[in-house]
């Protein structure tokens, strides 16, 4: 009622006068962690270099790379895990102590290798390796083909590095580009030369493989590389397997008003 009250909605379209973008999903995957390299869990993940050279080092050769090694904050046992988590750009690792009491860890995105991403799915699949490009579908293959695991990863050369921090609540998301927790369901990325972070947003669409409308409040909280244009939208789902489903099948047509301040009209936003 307040916000009905004070703010006036604005329908966002392309400079084409086209109000129908698009909407997709992002979620904080989950990995099993181990602090030592042992049994399945070979695959590191690194810390950003200090040194500007050593931190633009391609993804083929940080494994031949001695000083990688001191880099490591843990190993995970699912290559393509690891992949997932470095393109959703932070995750949980579970890890678990001596006694094997479970301990929850958050990394976030420290930084990247300055290398191009290339895609290895959309790759394995020209290849006729792969009939489709579901993370399920590519840990399968590594499973079967483990002998061409770090060639195919190598044909992403991009890697991003994290940096680890405390969870002291499992229930809290992680920081987006606004700063704050983000909140499954109810914050997205967008495009911020389009719309200021921090918008209020009403978001019409429908849910994931279905024609049930999707039609809800939601902050601008965070950005994206890909999320480009004014009618665009990363919904963050939250963390964990139903996340991770709910992202991947997220891919549906969106309209988008912005709510601003009564009698006041848009502010331009700044890239």
């Amino acid at each position: 009622l307040l916000l009905t009250k004070h703010l006036r909605p604005w329908r966002l379209q392309a400079g084409n006068g086209e109000a129908t973008g698009l909407l997709t999903g992002y979620f904080e995957p989950q990995l099993a962690a181990s602090r030592q390299r042992h049994g399945a869990f070979q695959w590191p993940l690194h810390a950003l270099p200090t040194d500007p050279v050593l931190r633009r080092t391609p993804r083929r050769d940080i494994g031949a790379d001695p000083r990688f090694a001191a880099l490591a904050l843990a190993y995970v046992d699912d290559p393509f895990a690891l992949l997932q988590l470095q393109i959703q750009g932070s995750g949980r690792l579970v890890m678990r102590d001596a006694t094997g009491a479970e301990r929850i860890t958050r990394v976030a995105f420290a930084g990247h290798n300055d290398q191009p991403f290339e895609s290895v799915a959309r790759a394995l699949l020209e290849r006729g390796e792969l009939r489709d490009a579901s993370w399920r579908a590519l840990s399968d293959w590594a499973r079967r083909h483990p002998a061409k695991v770090s060639d195919a990863l190598a044909i992403n050369p991009r890697v991003v590095y994290f940096r680890e921090e405390a969870l002291p609540d499992a229930a809290v998301g992680p920081r987006g580009a606004q700063g704050v927790p983000l909140t499954p369901g109810r914050s997205v990325a967008v495009d911020r030369s389009f719309i200021p972070l921090g918008t209020p947003l009403w978001l019409d669409s429908s849910e994931p493989l279905s024609t049930t409308p999707l039609r809800r409040l939601v902050l601008a909280q965070d950005t994206g590389g890909a999320i480009l244009g004014a009618v665009r939208a990363d919904l963050f789902w939250g963390w964990g397997q139903d996340a991770a489903l709910q992202a991947g099948r997220t891919k549906q047509p969106l309209r988008l008003w912005a709510l601003w301040p009564e009698g006041a009209p848009p502010a331009t936003p700044k890239p």
